[in-house]
């Protein structure tokens, strides 16, 4: 396990839907992350584009990973010194776009993407093919990371796929909407708790079409028990993990009593 610790600012915004202003906002942001600290910086989903904009929006600004979003973020986290989450529309040749969420390190690498796997209500399926893979572990820094995508977050199945893989944190960039704040009070600090990780959730705020997003940004911890957390407004959030709270929760974990060989095949 680590030995070192991990400050995290999550960015709670409002959405734009000009790439060109988000990310002129992302390079300020950044810069004031590092400036208080941070060593990455997490977005909320579709962070770059908007996120209610259409499917027609939606695959016109999709791009490769590799694309020039990542190429101008690459270049951001370079030259403000600090990683960063950000949320994407996908190019998929067999279909619509995924929604989906990349790790560029501080460097300007491209250490990890992930297309969110489970696609809520109308608003995704209209824009959106979901995600073929689970999500997997990466190493950065000495701490083991997965990337989960809003909606990803309230099932226990891709959760604890991440824990068995040994994961330390889970980083959610999300678009909850106001009306939904159990998310946070209840589903996150179960899935903290329930996994002995902590769980680091940024979330939009504002107003984007006909939707209000709810904001609430927080990190939970691996008790279950929530750092500070943000409120509706707009926000930059600074948590920082600890690795000793991990080793702590670790020690009452119940993941060596587990039964699987009784649970459904295919499910952890």
């Amino acid at each position: 396990m680590t030995s070192n610790t991990l400050t995290l600012a999550l960015w709670q915004c409002p959405y734009t839907a000009n790439t060109a202003a988000a990310l002129t906002r992302l390079d300020a942001t950044a810069a004031q992350a590092h400036a208080q600290g941070a060593a990455l910086l997490v977005c909320p989903e579709m962070s770059l584009t908007g996120y209610q904009i259409g499917a027609q929006a939606v695959a016109a600004l999709a791009e490769p990973a590799d694309g020039a979003l990542a190429q101008a973020v690459s270049a951001i986290a370079q030259r403000h010194d600090i990683a960063i989450v950000y949320g994407y529309p996908e190019h998929n040749p067999e279909g619509w776009p995924f929604n989906a969420a990349q790790f560029i390190s501080a460097e300007g690498q491209r250490v990890a993407n992930y297309r969110k796997t489970h696609l809520f209500g109308d608003i995704d399926r209209a824009q959106f093919s979901p995600g073929p893979q689970a999500p997997e572990v990466f190493e950065w820094n000495g701490w083991r990371l997965g990337l989960l995508i809003c909606y990803d977050i309230e099932f226990p199945e891709p959760a604890r796929g991440l824990a068995l893989q040994g994961a330390d944190a889970i980083v959610v960039p999300t678009a909850n909407m106001i009306n939904f704040d159990e998310v946070q009070r209840v589903l996150l600090p179960a899935r903290a708790l329930e996994n002995r990780v902590y769980v680091a959730y940024a979330n939009a705020c504002g107003q984007e079409a006909d939707t209000t997003y709810g904001g609430l940004s927080t990190v939970c911890g691996p008790t279950g028990g929530a750092n500070p957390s943000a409120g509706r407004e707009a926000e930059l959030l600074l948590v920082t993990l600890y690795p000793a709270a991990l080793q702590s929760a670790r020690g009452a974990a119940q993941w060596p009593d587990r039964r699987p060989d009784l649970y459904p095949q295919g499910r952890s």
